[in-house]
C-alpha cells in the first residue's frame, strides 16, 4: 500500500511540472478579455492624475472652482470607502499602485506645503 501511495504522489509531482495544454480559441479569448480592460485602467489612471493634480495645483487657490477642486480631490483621496468602483482605493488597487502608500505622500507633500516647504 505505501508504494502505491508513493507512486500517486509523485504522479502529482510530476502532473505540475507539465505544460498546460491550450486550445487557440483560449488563448484568443483570454487575450480579448485582457484586452478589454485596457480602456477601464486607462480611465481609473486618468481620474487619478486628474485628482492629483487638483489636490497639488488648487491646494492654495482663492477661486472658487479652484478651492471646489482641491476639497473634493483631497475627500476622494482621504476617504476610505472601498464600496465604489471609482474611490481611490479601488483605483489604486486596479492600477497595482499600494493606496496606503499613495495616500501617505500625498499628506507628506501637502504638510510640507503648508508648512511653507518646497513646491512642486
Amino acid at each position: 500500500m505505501y508504494l502505491w501511495q508513493n507512486s500517486m504522489a509523485e504522479d502529482k509531482v510530476a502532473a505540475l511540472f507539465q505544460p498546460d495544454t491550450l486550445l487557440p480559441t483560449q488563448y484568443y479569448e483570454t487575450l480579448h478579455n485582457k484586452a478589454s480592460l485596457l480602456p477601464e485602467k486607462r480611465l481609473m489612471l486618468a481620474i487619478l492624475e486628474d485628482a492629483i493634480g487638483c489636490f497639488k495645483n488648487s491646494m492654495f487657490a482663492q477661486g472658487r472652482r479652484q478651492v471646489t477642486q482641491f476639497r473634493d480631490a483631497d475627500n476622494w483621496i482621504l476617504g476610505e470607502n472601498s464600496d465604489w468602483l471609482f474611490s481611490f482605493e479601488n483605483v489604486c488597487e486596479t492600477l497595482g499602485i499600494e493606496p496606503a502608500y499613495l495616500r501617505q505622500k500625498l499628506l507628506h507633500w501637502k504638510k510640507e506645503q503648508l508648512n511653507g516647504g518646497p513646491k512642486g
